[in-house]
C-alpha cells in the first residue's frame, strides 16, 4: 500500500514550513505527500524539497475553490484550473481535487447538478493530454461540511458517469463516506475504476486511523482487491504528533 501524507496536518506540529514537512515525511519512510491549496505555498521551496528527497507529490486542490454548482463560476474555475495544471506539471502531481461547493439557496438540485456536470465536462477538455486527473470529492454534511452539495458517493459517481471522460473521477474519502453511514462495498461496486485517490481518517475526531471506531482496513483491502492501484492519503489530525503515531497507523492499515 502506497501512503501519501497530507502535510497540511501531518508533521505540522514538528515543522512550520511545507518543505520541512516534506523532508520529515521522507525521514519517516514515506514516498509521497499532498496538500490543499497551492496558491498560499512557496512553490520554489516545495520543488526543491521534492527534488532533494525524491518524494512524489500526489496532488492538491484545483483552485479557485468556488461553488461549481453555480454556472456563473464555470469560466473562473476553468481559468484557475489551467494554472493548477501548470503547477501540477511543474511539481509532478497527477491528481487535482475539486469540491462541488455548497448547496445554493434558491437553486434546485437538478439545476446545480447540471452546472456541476457541465463544469466537470469542460474541465476534462482543459486536462486532456496532460496526464492529470481531476477528482470531485464527496464530503460529509453531518460534522465537517454542513450544507455541502455532494455528500453522496453514489451521486458523485453518477455525475462522473454522466461526464464520461477519463480525466474526471472521484476522490473517495473513507472518513467522509463512513460518517455518512455509507457501505463502501455497496456504493463503489462496479465503479472502483472511477476512484482516482483515497483518503483515510478515523472517527470521532478525524484523528489517526485506529484511534476511533471506524473499520478502515476492511474497505481498503476490498478496494485494492477490486483493482484500485492508487495511493492512500493520510488526511488526519495526529493525536500525539505525526512521527510518534505513524508507525502504528501504518501497521493498522497494512
Amino acid at each position: 500500500m502506497q501512503l501519501s501524507a497530507c502535510i497540511e496536518w501531518l508533521f505540522a506540529d514538528e515543522a512550520k514550513s511545507v518543505d520541512a514537512r516534506i523532508r520529515l515525511a521522507r525521514q519517516a519512510g514515506l514516498d509521497a505527500v499532498e496538500f490543499w491549496r497551492w496558491s498560499d505555498k512557496d512553490l520554489d521551496a516545495i520543488e526543491a524539497a521534492l527534488r532533494e528527497t525524491g518524494v512524489s507529490l500526489s496532488g492538491f486542490v484545483a483552485e479557485p475553490m468556488i461553488p461549481l454548482t453555480d454556472p456563473a463560476n464555470k469560466d473562473a474555475f476553468l481559468e484557475g484550473l489551467k494554472r493548477s495544471v501548470d503547477v501540477a506539471q511543474r511539481l509532478g502531481a497527477r491528481i487535482l481535487i475539486a469540491q462541488a461547493g455548497h448547496d445554493l439557496a434558491g437553486r434546485s438540485r437538478t439545476e446545480q447538478r447540471s452546472a456541476l456536470t457541465a463544469c466537470l465536462s469542460a474541465a476534462s477538455d482543459v486536462l486532456a493530454g496532460y496526464g492529470v486527473r481531476l477528482g470531485v470529492e464527496p464530503l460529509n454534511t453531518r460534522i465537517d461540511h454542513p450544507g455541502y452539495f455532494l455528500p453522496s458517493t453514489s451521486e458523485a459517481l453518477d455525475i462522473v458517469d454522466d461526464v464520461d471522460r477519463p480525466e474526471i473521477g472521484i476522490l473517495y474519502d473513507l472518513y467522509h463516506s463512513l460518517v455518512m453511514d455509507e457501505v463502501p462495498q455497496d456504493v463503489l461496486t462496479g465503479r472502483v475504476d472511477r476512484v482516482i485517490h483515497v483518503h483515510v481518517a478515523d472517527h470521532p475526531g478525524r484523528q489517526d486511523p485506529g484511534t476511533g471506531g471506524l473499520d478502515l482496513k476492511t474497505p481498503l483491502k476490498w478496494l485494492f482487491d477490486q483493482g484500485y492501484d492508487g495511493r492512500v492519503g493520510l488526511e488526519y489530525r495526529p493525536a500525539k504528533g505525526t512521527t510518534a503515531g505513524l508507525a502504528e497507523v501504518r501497521n493498522r492499515l497494512a
